[in-house]
């Protein structure tokens, strides 16, 4: 493919996710994202058949690029634990301030098309923050800032309330003082004695 159709093909995708982001995945049609990238139907149809062709593309870029926000403010001067307090900052600044996010729309996505684990994004994209947020509390055990007997439950706990955080930030609203109040339980077992 040329360098010209890569980037029309890149301006598709980056229009179809705000389309999905705005309106989940099973509302959203070809006509659509035709009339979000100002193309032909037929122009759309070189570059991909389907929706759900489409849908796939935003996830795997997404999957590729998970956390590119929060990669960049980390420091190599930062303690295991500051990354850690860090991550949570990025989290609820999304849970807080991103409405028009892919959450929904993955949600429908998945729950309409049952798939195997090894071609499912959000599973494996799961699997390897579950694996980060481990190593990230073991790093925090082994510099003494994290007390932890059971590392791997305790990522999985976090990874299950954030994602359950984020979708009730999607489906009924939350605020705040719920994200602090859910982000202290969390952590009031991990922090060291002074």
């Amino acid at each position: 493919m040329s360098d010209r159709a890569e980037q029309k093909k890149q301006f598709i995708v980056d229009r179809a996710r705000e389309v999905f982001a705005r309106k989940g995945f099973r509302c959203v049609t070809m006509k659509d994202i035709v009339e979000a990238c100002g193309i032909s139907r037929g122009g759309l149809y070189l570059y991909f058949e389907s929706t759900e062709e489409l849908f796939r593309e935003v996830m795997r870029q997404d999957a590729e690029n998970p956390d590119e926000d929060t990669d960049t403010g980390i420091t190599d001067q930062m303690t295991p634990a500051e990354i850690f307090a860090f991550f949570l900052k990025e989290q609820k600044k999304e849970l807080l301030g991103r409405k028009d996010s892919l959450t929904v729309a993955t949600y429908e996505y998945y729950f309409a098309n049952k798939m195997p684990k090894k071609d499912n994004l959000m599973h494996t994209r799961y699997q390897s923050g579950l694996k980060a947020m481990e190593h990230l509390i073991r790093a925090c055990v082994d510099s003494g800032e994290f007390i932890c007997e059971d590392p791997k439950a305790t990522a999985l706990n976090i990874m299950l309330a954030i994602e359950g955080l984020r979708i009730a930030s999607q489906t009924m609203g939350i605020t705040e003082s719920v994200v602090d109040r859910e982000f202290v339980y969390l952590l009031q077992n991990l922090t060291a004695e002074e």
